[in-house]
């Protein structure tokens, strides 16, 4: 029986996008794992008392390498891996650029309006606990005072099949994201 490459679906933007939202529901509609990059992160900072998430924070560099080393080991598996995390261009393409020598890339770039994103921030900082270590309070200051803009986000330029999927309006996976996902890699994608 043939073994087909391994799919492995970036789901990427700014905070508050939907990312992670949408990550789940792709992993549940494909039927495999979904590496949440924060998860990772929140777990860092469980053992870690007193945790700050400011500008220079030390869990980042843990956390990504704790990332990109599971999805490795998943990949390498033969398994299909949802990822999610920002991936903004400089810091993550580094990260992904090796994988896609045994793994058919997809990226899936999510967007919302800033007000959507500023109410998403707000809400997650007053009913989630373990978003803690993250930082939305600083992000929500930070768009207040006009210093944050979702929109000076850097995709991440791959040579690679993306997609623009604005969340704004859920989260439902619809046939066009399946499609998507699943043509095969000889096919033009979409951007």
């Amino acid at each position: 029986m043939p073994v087909r490459t391994p799919l492995l679906a970036v789901v990427s933007g700014p905070p508050a996008t939907g990312k992670t939202t949408l990550a789940r529901e792709f992993a549940r509609h494909l039927g495999c794992p979904a590496i949440i990059r924060d998860e990772i992160k929140q777990g860092l900072a469980m053992n870690r008392p007193g945790h700050d998430p400011d500008g220079s924070d030390p869990l980042n560099i843990p956390a990504m390498a704790a990332f990109f080393a599971t999805i490795t080991v998943l990949l390498r598996a033969g398994s299909t891996v949802v990822a999610e995390a920002a991936f903004q261009d400089r810091l993550w393409r580094p990260g992904l650029e090796p994988l896609t020598t045994f793994a058919d890339l997809r990226i899936i770039r999510c967007t919302a309006p800033a007000p959507t994103i500023a109410w998403r921030i707000t809400d997650r900082a007053r009913t989630d606990s373990h978003r803690a270590a993250h930082g939305d309070k600083v992000l929500l200051a930070d768009m207040e005072a006009g210093v944050y803009d979702p929109d000076q986000f850097v995709p991440i330029s791959l040579d690679a099949p993306n997609l623009l999927v604005d969340t704004s309006d859920g989260y439902a996976p619809g046939m066009e994201i399946q499609r998507f996902l699943l043509q095969p890699e000889h096919e033009e994608g979409a951007s």
